[in-house]
């Protein structure tokens, strides 16, 4: 969970204290606006919250606004804060590994779903008929990525236009997985985050620790043209 929502967090509690015994009526549509944007980012941070597990007091969310909009002293020093901010970052990476470890130790008792001796899991979704890839060759798929929450963070499919790209230009988990795919097949792969962006993430929604799940269509195989020219010569 980024730093702001925690601040949007504790305005809108901070609003909350001072309207709480007021009975509100929109009186016009500006308010109706205001009022409807309120309440979507409110429903969203309660997910939110509940999502990444962290334990604050709203009530000093509160004062750490009330301080910062009057200029009062700060109870934390700059070097506190900055402490506090990355160990609060450490518990949700931590916090991020053991929920992706928790699922795929469950995941991998479905049925149908494979695990490699690396920790991709694996499901096939439609055999292929074509040719595998290799290394060195590029790849035309089409693709679904999300969180193990079920949040997409991207889709070719959603664009309506395939992706083609080395096979050995993404990240560990697809270099693992696309050699043993044929062309036409469509698979869903469970990567764990050492196989994926690892401890730095890879921004917006793919924080640090991230397992990520892909359903993965090969569409076509591109062979390298200078590895096809040598294995021609022998």
């Amino acid at each position: 969970m980024k730093l702001r929502v925690i601040v949007v967090l504790g305005i809108l509690f901070l609003v909350s204290q001072v309207n709480a015994q007021e009975k509100l009526v929109l009186k016009n549509q500006k308010e109706k606006i205001s009022y409807s944007i309120g309440l979507n980012i409110g429903r969203n941070l309660e997910s939110e919250m509940k999502k990444q597990s962290i334990d604050i007091d709203p009530n000093i969310i509160a004062r750490g606004i009330q301080d910062a909009l009057s200029g009062a002293n700060p109870l934390l020093s700059n070097d506190e804060i900055q402490e506090t901010m990355v160990a609060l970052q450490k518990e949700m990476t931590e916090k991020q590994k053991q929920r992706g470890d928790a699922f795929l130790s469950e995941n991998k008792k479905k049925e149908g779903v494979k695990t490699l001796p690396s920790g991709l899991q694996y499901m096939v979704i439609k055999a292929g008929t074509g040719k595998k890839p290799k290394l060195n060759d590029t790849v035309t798929v089409n693709y679904r990525g999300t969180l193990i929450d079920g949040t997409e963070f991207d889709s070719s499919f959603r664009r309506g236009q395939p992706v083609a790209f080395p096979v050995s230009g993404v990240i560990p988990g697809w270099t693992e997985a696309l050699p043993l795919m044929e062309e036409g097949a469509k698979w869903q792969l469970f990567i764990p985050s050492k196989l994926a962006y690892g401890e730095r993430g890879a921004g917006g929604l793919i924080g640090p620790n991230a397992t990520l799940i892909f359903e993965v269509e090969l569409l076509s195989v591109q062979e390298n043209k200078q590895e096809k020219k040598q294995e021609n010569k022998k």
